[in-house]
């Protein structure tokens, strides 16, 4: 085995039991990936100079292939179900040797990382991939320690990455031919059978989502960005909520775009780079994030690019609706040097409600807002999914289940406890229909939903009469600068009343049939907070 790169780490790959007759490269630089990744035919140059990459049949996260090694160590921790699925330690062993073997005749690509801007939580973690450009993907995605720190650098998690390797579900146990498996008490996860980089980013939330709450820290799926006052905001938000293009505002300092903690010195981001979707990006409603898809450093997922010119069309779906751009963070003007930031002044929890009935705003009490947590509501409209024909509601615990290892109830508790230590506002921000629901109303203004979060951020709502909603309980403010009034009442935006409160009592149900998994498991002021429950 060949150690070759501007910085060897003294603790080698024996020590994760790595052998191989090809070259191992560590910590290569992003230019030098680049070089790699192009002459192995993995990807291509663009016009402007991001890397094209295509991941073949995954094109997501592959959830139902995620695996948690079941030990005494995380058998009562872990909340198991059907998002964290346990795999025994024989099984584990099994994928394991198999990796080893794969790895013996490869080239290797080693990343020596962090994940946490904190020092006082960071995680050191390296990244063992046969795929430079993944490689790559580490490099933007996490923190890079100084030179000092990467000489005496020890990982703390490891991550084998083996996408050309496909498991034999027959033979190893597995679903499918991907595979990802987080052993705790080895500090390793496999991955393997997938190109998706997603799934080494997500891996190691997943395990900071384990280990940080018995530290008093709650890590979050969330973007969060700060004022030119100091005041920190969080944005919690499943996929398409618009999470992402919220908090890349040219008049805030971004913290980060996707995973945080909140610990008892304030927020801070887990990662060093963005993870956005490019999907009919609009270089007018989110230029920062636009400008990032002509830069070199950027690697582009399953974005459509002319061969010929390497021009790239963003609203060319036909690999998939999920194209992504991964980038330092640094690449967005206004980011934050340092990653950290106050306790939020303000959280703000997207939905995008496509039955058409959530008011574009509400304010929630602290018990509120642990109910709209643990639910994690979003919709899917009509043609997003193959036999999909009308909207279908979405819950996903803490706006991230199948990352969060344990009971929702820790991180809903965590979530209670810092809100009401730190006097935070929560706000419920509807960025999906009104009028109707999708099919016959139209979707919320860009520019409507950029001026409500402005005026709960700036505090110009914080003495605004409120009303409360008669369906949902929530408490609705009646004029917001920028905002005609009628479109603040979601009930007036539809022609016909009847159907608009049919449509609420339907989602009202649609949460409560969702709430009763955690009923058993949380504080009853939570189940007496329960949306239309007041």
């Amino acid at each position: 085995m060949t150690d070759t790169g501007p910085i060897v780490s003294r603790h080698g790959l024996s020590q994760h039991e790595i052998q191989t007759s090809g070259i191992c490269y560590w910590n290569l630089p992003p230019a030098t990936l680049y070089e790699h990744t192009i002459r192995r035919g993995q990807g291509s140059l663009a016009s402007g100079g991001a890397l094209v990459v295509m991941t073949g049949v995954y094109t997501g996260r592959s959830p139902k292939d995620k695996f948690i090694v079941r030990d005494s160590g995380t058998e009562d921790k872990i909340w198991w179900g059907d998002v964290n699925v346990g795999i025994g330690s024989v099984g584990f062993e099994k994928l394991h040797a198999k990796v080893l073997n794969h790895f013996k005749q490869r080239d290797l690509y080693v990343q020596d990382l962090c994940a946490g801007t904190d020092t006082n939580y960071r995680m050191n973690i390296r990244v063992v991939s046969e795929s430079p450009w993944h490689s790559l993907f580490a490099h933007n995605m996490f923190l890079e320690p100084a030179p000092h720190e990467r000489k005496a650098f020890n990982p703390q998690f490891t991550i084998l990455h083996a996408p050309e390797l496909h498991a034999d579900p027959e033979k190893d146990g597995t679903n499918s031919e991907c595979f990802v498996v987080v052993n705790f008490e080895r500090s390793i996860v496999l991955v393997g059978g997938t190109i998706y980089a997603g799934e080494i980013k997500k891996s190691i939330f997943s395990i900071l989502n384990y280990l940080l709450p018995d530290q008093g820290v709650l890590p979050m799926h969330c973007s969060a960005n700060v004022g030119p006052n100091g005041d920190t905001a969080i944005f919690f938000g499943l996929s398409g909520t618009g999470k992402t293009t919220l908090s890349a505002d040219s008049s805030r300092t971004l913290i980060g775009d996707d995973e945080h903690g909140w610990s008892g010195n304030g927020v801070f981001n887990f990662e060093g780079g963005c993870y956005a979707k490019v999907i009919r990006l609009s270089p007018e409603a989110e230029p920062e994030i636009y400008s990032t898809t002509s830069r070199f450093g950027t690697i582009l997922e399953n974005v459509v690019m002319d061969p010929d010119t390497g021009l790239l069309d963003l609203d060319d779906a036909q690999h998939t609706e999920n194209t992504r751009a991964s980038y330092p963070i640094d690449f967005i003007p206004n980011a934050s040097p340092t990653g950290i930031a106050n306790h939020p002044n303000n959280i703000i929890m997207l939905t995008a409600d496509a039955f058409g009935v959530l008011p574009p705003i509400s304010h929630l009490s602290p018990e509120q807002a642990m109910y709209h947590f643990l639910s994690g509501y979003t919709a899917r409209v009509a043609g997003t999914e193959k036999g999909l024909k009308e909207p279908a509601a979405t819950f996903s615990t803490c706006f991230g289940a199948p990352f969060m290892p344990r009971h929702p109830s820790v991180y809903a508790n965590l979530l209670g406890q810092k809100m009401s230590a730190n006097h935070t506002n929560c706000w419920l921000v509807n960025t999906g229909w009104s009028g109707g629901p999708y099919g016959t109303g139209n979707r919320m203004e860009i520019g409507y939903t950029r001026a409500i979060v402005s005026a709960a951020l700036n505090g110009q709502l914080a003495n605004t009469p409120m009303h409360r909603h008669p369906t949902f309980g929530l408490m609705v403010p009646q004029s917001c600068p920028g905002v005609p009034n009628e479109i603040l009442d979601a009930r007036k935006t539809w022609t016909n009343p009847v159907a608009y409160d049919e449509a609420a009592t339907s989602l009202v149900s649609r949460f409560s049939q969702n709430f009763e998994q955690f009923a058993p498991g949380v504080d009853a002021s939570i189940t007496a907070a329960a949306i239309g429950a007041q």
